[in-house]
């Protein structure tokens, strides 16, 4: 058979083999086996996880914040915000200085939750790492803070 390369002819594309495809239906899956623990125990969306988390993580904050942080778009987050408030997991505080903005922050109820989530979030993070050696585990996550422009 001819090497494609030889040929001028394109190679077969291979979506399995194609990076962006591969990081979604990974973070998919693993998103998804998480999921059960905050949507069935308190009822939350995926967002509305991140929005609890970043405010649990980081203190409060405004919706703007977290969209930036999370990379979450607008209209989600507000949504988020509106569930977790009706859920009495956050409240917002008008901005002393600027009544326009509103920060944001945990409850009692929103901190246990958050702190309930954190810590079965650390199990499934460590029954995901299980498949790897501690060398694959470092270079995986080094290689995906880099993707994510986290460091």
């Amino acid at each position: 058979m001819l090497d494609p390369m030889e040929t001028g002819e394109p190679e077969e594309f291979d979506l399995k083999n194609f990076l962006p495809y591969l990081l979604n239906i990974s973070g998919e899956v693993t998103s998804s086996g998480f999921q059960t623990s905050y949507k069935e125990e308190y009822g939350m969306t995926r967002t509305q996880w991140r929005v609890l988390f970043h405010l649990g993580r980081y203190g409060d904050m405004t919706a703007r914040d977290i969209c930036s942080r999370a990379r979450t778009h607008k209209t989600k987050v507000s949504r988020a915000v509106s569930a977790l408030e009706g859920m009495r997991f956050l409240k917002r505080q008008k901005d002393q200085n600027d009544r326009r903005f509103e920060t944001l922050c945990l409850t009692t109820d929103g901190d246990k939750a958050y702190k309930a989530l954190c810590r079965k979030a650390g199990q499934f993070d460590s029954e995901l790492s299980a498949k790897f050696t501690p060398k694959e585990n470092a270079i995986l996550r080094r290689c995906l803070r880099q993707l994510a422009d986290f460091d």
